[in-house]
């Protein structure tokens, strides 16, 4: 006995929008580890405290990068499952909405671990636009396919 799965014609590109977001996180990785050493901020503090940030540029820019990169990583979840159910059935369109969100949050990133932190709404507003598109887009990619089992 085989079984046989039919994958939506235009998956790989869901697949290449997906693995672009692993370059995302290793890329916020990286600047994030950097600017740990600079501040001198050891494991396992997760940010630099108040007061330190207050009195050291470098402690205050890893906290801009680490926020940056947490809030990329809250994100992900979402993500990746809304662009997993719209591939069901719209997988390019799934591809094109992840490969954007990715593109976003470059520029959020950038924003975020600027000397101006501000420079980051841009990419979170357009990231959340983007992200908002693949959950209605998820939503009708699952909502037909449930109607359809059901006959209508």
């Amino acid at each position: 006995m085989s079984i046989t799965i039919a994958a939506p014609e235009g998956l790989p590109y869901v697949g290449a929008a997906l693995l672009s977001s692993a370059f995302l996180v290793a890329g916020q990785l990286i600047i994030v580890t950097g600017r740990r050493k600079a501040a001198g901020i050891r494991h396992p503090q997760l940010y630099a405290e108040q007061a330190e940030a207050e009195k050291s540029v470098h402690a205050y820019r890893f906290n801009c990068a680490q926020r940056a990169h947490l809030n990329t990583l809250e994100y992900l979840p979402l993500l990746y499952l809304t662009t997993c159910l719209t591939a069901t059935k719209l997988p390019i369109l799934a591809a094109s909405l992840c490969g954007t969100w990715v593109f976003a949050r470059v520029f959020y990133t950038r924003g975020y671990v600027s000397d101006n932190p501000e420079k980051r709404v841009w990419g979170a507003e357009s990231s959340i636009v983007v992200l908002a598109g693949l959950l209605v887009s998820a939503t009708y990619s699952v909502g037909t396919a449930v109607l359809a089992q059901l006959g209508y």
